[in-house]
């Protein structure tokens, strides 16, 4: 399984997410504290900052090597300092059948399209669903997909689903797409007698937006002819989490986020917990996606609930 991070608030140093902190992303995808799967099929990232030129238009990343001896992406994150960050770690099955390449790697993003799409989880019988999945997704946005995964199939159907991918969508439409997008690969998985547990968790930002969904379909259902192949991660909800605070950095000797929620000036979803303290974090429940903007200038935190 993957793991990915999103930010939204004051600026931060990449490096302060992705490397410097107890669990940083790159740390859990060799020395993971939650789900002890290792993470070696590729690193990406979308990173805005508002002060930038081009301000809509995010850092780019993208890479297939192991992040940990990425000499680039540390050379980047010591320097680049960002109001919004969605960044991804690939884990795969462990399998000469996975695709290793650029197309493959999170997050996914259209030209000109302003949503951005991580996604953690496996849906099974993904071959299958294809066919059916794509007469609900848009000709123009069909055209746009590069890759195999399954992830990428998500982002298209997601993006098909509102009016027009191109402009910032309201929270309303979002989780209504969000929902549209649940409910068709429920219906196919149904029309093809898919009743495996397949996780969707989804990080979604568009630099002013972010959104995270914890989600899955048939949990506690798994093939049983070989009880070996069941892997850990078919056991559990995949674990999501976030927490809302001012100044994240390195305080006291640990790193966290000062102040509350009531004085809250940015939010963090994550995966696990990158610091040590846990007690700060809390952990987004399942079958929900939390929502959070800035419109206000300072994250307005919403949950909501899907069947």
């Amino acid at each position: 399984m993957c793991r990915a991070l999103a930010y939204l608030g004051q600026p931060v140093l990449l490096d302060h997410l992705l490397f410097q902190p107890d669990s940083a992303l790159i740390r859990q995808s060799y020395m993971p504290k939650m789900l002890h799967m290792l993470n070696l099929a590729g690193f990406g990232m979308r990173a805005w900052d508002r002060h930038s030129f081009n301000a809509a238009k995010p850092f780019s990343y993208a890479s297939t090597s192991l992040p940990v001896f990425d000499r680039n992406l540390k050379a980047l994150a010591e320097k680049v300092r960002s109001t919004c960050v969605l960044a991804h770690v690939r884990g795969v099955a462990y399998s000469t059948e996975v695709d290793i390449s650029l197309q493959n790697v999170h997050p996914f993003q259209y030209p000109d399209f302003k949503l951005a799409l991580a996604h953690n989880g496996d849906l099974s019988r993904m071959r299958e669903m294809k066919p059916l999945l794509l007469q609900f997704i848009r000709p123009e946005i069909t055209m746009l997909i590069s890759g195999t995964t399954d992830s990428e199939w998500i982002y298209a159907l997601l993006a098909s689903q509102l009016k027009d991918p191109t402009r910032q969508c309201s929270a309303e439409e979002l989780v209504n797409a969000v929902d549209r997008t649940l409910t068709i690969i429920r219906d196919v998985r149904a029309q093809l007698g898919i009743a495996t547990s397949s996780s969707v968790n989804l990080f979604i930002t568009t630099g002013e937006q972010l959104a995270a969904v914890r989600y899955c379909f048939d949990f506690g259902c798994y093939r049983t002819e070989d009880p070996a192949r069941v892997h850990e991660a078919n056991m559990n909800f995949l674990s999501l989490w976030y927490t809302s605070g001012r100044e994240y950095g390195f305080y006291d000797d640990e790193w966290k986020m000062t102040g509350g929620s009531d004085t809250a000036d940015s939010i963090m979803i994550a995966s696990e917990p990158l610091t040590k303290d846990t007690s700060t974090w809390l952990e987004v429940p399942e079958y929900s996606m939390i929502y959070a903007d800035t419109h206000s200038g300072r994250p307005s935190v919403e949950i909501h609930y899907f069947s």
